[in-house]
């Protein structure tokens, strides 16, 4: 890996039992796994992380190496007697990947990565309004693009796109683009040639967090706040998804009565009083926009105040050790930061209000494009 590249966090607890029949393939997974969390490592080393034979792991890296996706890297210096071993390690110019993120509420950002995680090129679509089909054929443009950008053969496609999703990439509701049961998937995989993997962006900026930032896998929760509001939440290694595929959809969750619900107006779903008619960030630039500083602190801490609330039940029912907010700093970091916390510890029982933590996201801006490229690991390589 080079000097630059990403540090890779932790892989995700499996939820699944691996079956005979994919043993194999499992196996792969395993050997893949290892390389991408461990670093160059000899085929011994590989054994011993996975639990696999010497000939299993020797068979599997042959395959590896004839697809391009491992490459070995020289003797392993030690000072041990004997023939010294041989590191391999995932070859990160085989291949590239494209991400895509749709949280933005006035622009498609789209980006090649390399399989660390590294950002390669990175380009933007204006929205200017778009919905529906109109947004679709915007998102096919600027995928195709950026597949065209690519500079090594494109392992697959992950997108990151607001509303709920099911596990196979259809778009069950995305009412702030205007989507509604959208096999987008599908759709994407016909047009670009390309596998395409689609998750709520939410849970995918959590997997980004996770495995390229410091997000604890014990409790923690990323609320994501762009054109909508949503939250990906991962607990002792495992990501909540939920019944409907919609765990961490805060945002249409009820924080203001009749009354008060009136002043934002409707939220996308067709409700009011939702927590997204007030955090979203065309609401809150709203909200704050010709206010001086202590009016606009004041503002924004009331907001803050109602996140709070919607957190507390969620903080106390899972026992969460984080929250990390994801989106404008200049509008999180502060008074609505602090309000929330606040709001949530005056809610809590002292064990679980006081011990936590409540901070913006460790990544970047592209901390969504990061994730959906591990959509495409998971999707494609078995890579968590």
């Amino acid at each position: 890996m080079s000097s630059g590249a990403r540090r890779i966090g932790r892989a995700l607890r499996p939820t699944v039992k691996a079956l005979p029949e994919h043993a194999r393939a499992h196996n792969r997974s395993m050997v893949l796994a290892t390389l991408f969390h461990d670093g160059n490592s000899s085929r011994a080393d590989i054994a011993r992380s996975t639990g696999l034979t010497r000939v299993t792991v020797s068979d599997l890296v042959s395959d590896l190496i004839a697809e391009g996706l491992v490459t070995e890297l020289g003797v392993k210096v030690e000072g041990k007697v004997g023939k010294p071993a041989t590191l391999v390690g995932l070859d990160a110019k085989a291949f590239e990947i494209v991400a895509l993120d749709l949280t933005d509420d006035s622009e498609l950002v789209g980006a090649v990565l390399t399989m660390h995680g590294e950002l390669v090129t990175r380009r933007t679509a204006p929205l200017e309004g778009r919905r529906g089909d109109d947004v679709v054929e915007l998102l096919v443009a600027l995928a195709a693009d950026l597949v065209d950008a690519a500079a090594s053969p494109v392992l697959g496609v992950g997108i990151a796109s607001p509303g709920v999703i099911d596990q196979d990439g259809r778009v069950v509701q995305a009412p702030n683009l205007g989507w509604y049961d959208l096999p987008l998937a599908t759709l994407l995989t016909e047009r670009l040639g390309v596998p395409v993997h689609v998750a709520n962006d939410a849970n995918t900026r959590a997997l980004g967090e996770f495995t390229y930032g410091e997000a604890a896998g014990s409790g923690s929760m990323v609320v994501t706040i762009g054109q909508g509001v949503g939250a990906g939440i991962v607990v002792d290694g495992a990501l909540v998804v939920g019944k409907h595929h919609a765990a961490g959809e805060i945002g249409h969750v009820t924080v203001l009565d009749d009354e008060s619900a009136q002043e934002p107006g409707a939220c996308a779903c067709g409700r009011r009083g939702c927590l997204e008619t007030v955090l979203s960030v065309p609401a809150l630039r709203a909200r704050v926009a010709g206010l001086d500083p202590q009016d606009s602190d004041a503002a924004l801490a009331s907001v803050g105040r109602l996140l709070g609330i919607a957190l507390a039940p969620v903080v106390s029912a899972l026992d969460l050790g984080e929250i990390l907010l994801s989106g404008p700093r200049e509008l999180l970091d502060g008074p609505l930061l602090e309000a929330a916390l606040d709001a949530v510890r005056a809610r809590t029982m002292p064990v679980i209000g006081q011990g936590l933590t409540l901070r913006m996201g460790s990544l970047d801006e592209d901390g969504v494009l990061t994730g959906a490229a591990v959509l495409v690991l998971s999707g494609q390589l078995g890579v968590t």
